[in-house]
């Protein structure tokens, strides 16, 4: 968990807020009692998780794919050749949308702008220390172009069924 107090705090606010925006078809599935908190998806969301990600595509059409998604300082990071279709996409429309589901008992919903992070910014040290760390070796050494990025959530909502009191 990368997490610190002041992730929690913003975490939980855009939680809440998103709740609050959402549809009311959503509110029904996701209402008090069945959310996810910020400091509940911090400590469940350590280590990888496979996303499904949606890209927009040249043509304006939606692309899916499957992402290994690592939640650092309540953000998805992944990882992806940088030839790929899916990071074309992104460089031409960054927004996109996430999903992780654990069956119908849990997952959290994200929509945001997607940040590319070259070698120099200031959080690659540590996210390419974390994901050594889990996969043994680097995945800037998995080819030739393998680009880092990062989601900055404008809406995220989590949902747990577990958490119904």
């Amino acid at each position: 968990m990368y997490e610190d107090q002041a992730d929690i705090e913003w975490l939980q606010h855009l939680l809440t807020a998103s709740v609050e925006r959402a549809s009311e078809h959503l509110r029904s599935i996701i209402r008090p009692g069945r959310t996810a908190s910020a400091a509940g998806l911090a400590a469940r969301l350590t280590g990888m998780r496979t996303l499904a990600l949606s890209t927009v595509s040249a043509a304006g059409r939606p692309r899916i794919s499957g992402v290994d998604g690592h939640f650092l300082r309540a953000r998805w990071v992944f990882s992806t050749s940088g030839t790929s279709v899916k990071a074309a996409d992104l460089r031409r429309w960054p927004a996109v949308s996430a999903a992780y589901l654990e069956g119908d008992a849990y997952g959290v919903f994200t929509h945001g702008d997607v940040e590319f992070l070259p070698a120099d910014h200031p959080d690659r040290g540590w996210i390419e220390d974390h994901l050594t760390r889990h996969y043994g070796s680097s995945p800037s050494t998995w080819g030739p172009d393998i680009v880092y990025l990062r989601i900055q959530p404008r809406w995220m909502v989590g949902y747990d069924s577990a958490a119904e009191g």
